[in-house]
């Protein structure tokens, strides 16, 4: 795999930092990493963005913006109102397979879902990946709602032929209820596609170095770490 695309059920679910301990996890094992956000909106040209984040926590990778909107709205609304051009999948898709000819693994973090629009002719994440025939990973939240948004993003990879390669849990609670307890079950079946980690709550806090150390552990092997599914299943 050299190429893996980020998307997530949703936004404020843990997608970024989930990019930074796969590319952390990476870069423990001395593979070469690049982090390609595709659109960023909400942000000032000044302030830092999630590829940026992802270099903090993670640490040494490549990373490349392709539009930056200042208002947090989808890519496509934000550069019709900022009037700027849109990002275009072929262009994402383009930048992600350059970016693979000088390192070993480049993961492309979308915005939002899966079917977010980055420009107004109804261009997703979706499809860049299509061009790229590069596999998703999607980033799921780990309480109630979960398994439907969950499910409908698994099918829509599916109807797409797309490679599900698997979901994470992007933040999980220190003190899981019900709903979150079953979903560790559940979650692997509406995907049809192996849970392969969970990441705790608030593990972007955490100093680069503790974050660079623990990464491996919230990760299944498929992704270079220890994580255990089994093991975090029986622990609930």
């Amino acid at each position: 795999m050299t190429i893996l695309v980020i998307t997530g059920t949703g936004t404020e679910i843990g997608k970024t930092v989930t990019t930074a301990a796969v590319a952390a996890t990476a870069l423990a094992a001395g593979r070469t990493v690049a982090v390609l956000k595709a659109a960023q909106t909400g942000l000032r040209p000044d302030e830092r963005g999630d590829a940026d984040e992802c270099a903090r926590l993670a640490g040494p990778v490549t990373t490349a913006e392709l539009a930056r909107y200042p208002e947090p709205l989808a890519p496509a609304t934000a550069a019709r109102r900022a009037g700027l051009p849109p990002v275009r999948p072929h262009e994402i898709a383009e930048a992600a397979a350059k970016l693979a000819t000088e390192h070993d693994l480049v993961l492309v973090e979308g915005a939002g879902g899966l079917l977010v629009r980055f420009d107004d002719e109804g261009g997703t994440l979706a499809d860049a990946a299509g061009l790229l025939a590069a596999p998703v990973l999607v980033v799921a939240s780990a309480g109630l709602g979960t398994l439907n948004v969950t499910e409908l993003t698994a099918r829509e990879l599916r109807s797409r032929r797309l490679d599900l390669f698997g979901v994470v849990i992007g933040s999980w609670p220190d003190d899981p209820d019900l709903a979150s307890r079953c979903n560790v079950t559940d979650l692997p079946e509406v995907a049809q596609a192996p849970l392969l980690g969970a990441l705790p709550a608030g593990s972007g806090a955490l100093a680069p170095a503790g974050f660079r150390t623990a990464a491996p552990t919230w990760l299944a092997s498929e992704l270079g770490g220890t994580w255990e599914g089994g093991v975090f299943r029986e622990g609930l």
